[in-house]
């Protein structure tokens, strides 16, 4: 059987929100990648980071309140530490688990670099939400310091940074080598690490990169047969939540986009997701969108459900 090459996209709910949660919850995730490896898929993995970015973000943070003589950390090396420690979990348990069924495929973690450009809009107007809860005078320090904050209602205040669109990715030729030699890749963990480049030199930018932004562009600059995205649901729907609301079976990249246009879908959950698949079928019109959930990944693939969504 040919192998497929395929981008699978990890969300919150394959890594768990702490360590002990982490270690718990890649291996049912490594179950499920192995899975889709036994059924002949080669994939380059990529994942979210969010509350991981955010634990150690904090945990840098309150480290230079009790110690003056530690530096604060900046946002792109929290990054840099996330895709590391996630990365590490899953490649280790990942392998493990395909040993266990007999497949000796190496796993490796590619630490990865994201430029964006300095000009874009989202640096004007930062969202995302790290870090720890702060009081109001904590607060006003951030902002003194150059930082965005944002009062969270019944919680205080918390620091925001900017999520620009991702333009380039840095280690693409040594991902796609890898890949290319049949090594599973995790790479581009939590979107990666934002980058300016000024002068051939690589600057860390105070930001985060939605990590459904990166794996439509991963995908497409792999040109591979197919991105999964897997998250919190079996399902794109319609009217979600509501109760008429309805299981999406298949779409068209142009039916697709009218339900992205239509303002339907939530902004922070399943439009990035949508808009992902539209980016990599612009890139790869031959290849397909397959959107589910973790545990219903091997099924979705054999067309049993999911939401497919093609050129």
């Amino acid at each position: 059987m040919e192998k497929k090459n395929v981008v699978v996209s990890l969300g919150h709910e394959a890594l768990g929100v702490t360590t002990h949660a982490q270690k718990d919850a890649v291996k049912v995730t490594a179950s499920a990648l192995a899975d889709l490896v036994e059924m002949g898929y080669c994939p380059v993995i990529t994942h979210s980071n969010g509350p991981q970015v955010s634990m150690i973000h904090k945990a840098m943070t309150e480290l230079r309140r009790v110690s003056a003589d530690y530096t604060p950390v900046p946002m792109c090396v929290c990054s840099a530490m996330s895709q590391g420690y996630v990365g590490y979990d899953l490649q280790n348990t990942l392998r493990s688990e395909l040993l266990g069924r007999g497949l000796s495929i190496p796993v490796s973690t590619v630490l990865t670099q994201v430029t964006v450009d300095p000009y874009d809009e989202a640096f004007y107007e930062p969202n995302k939400i790290i870090g720890r809860v702060m009081s109001e005078a904590d607060a006003e320090e951030e902002r003194k310091k150059g930082n965005y904050v944002r009062e969270i209602p019944g919680e205080g205040w918390r620091r925001v940074v900017a999520a620009p669109r991702p333009i380039e990715i840095v280690e693409m030729d040594t991902i796609r080598l890898l890949a290319a030699a049949g090594q599973i890749v995790i790479a581009c963990g939590g979107g990666g690490i934002p980058v300016i480049e000024q002068n051939h030199v690589l600057k860390g930018a105070s930001a985060v990169i939605e990590k459904d932004a990166i794996a439509g562009l991963l995908a497409g600059q792999l040109k591979a047969d197919m991105l999964i995205i897997l998250t919190g649901v079996d399902h794109v729907y319609r009217n979600f939540g509501k109760e008429d609301q309805s299981p999406i079976g298949e779409m068209t990249a142009a039916q697709a986009r009218e339900l992205a246009e239509s303002g339907e879908l939530e902004a922070g959950t399943i439009l990035p997701k949508i808009e992902a698949a539209i980016a990599y079928l612009e890139k790869v019109p031959t290849g397909s969108v397959l959107i589910t959930s973790l545990a219903d990944a091997a099924a979705a693939v054999r067309g049993k459900t999911g939401t497919l969504i093609r050129s």
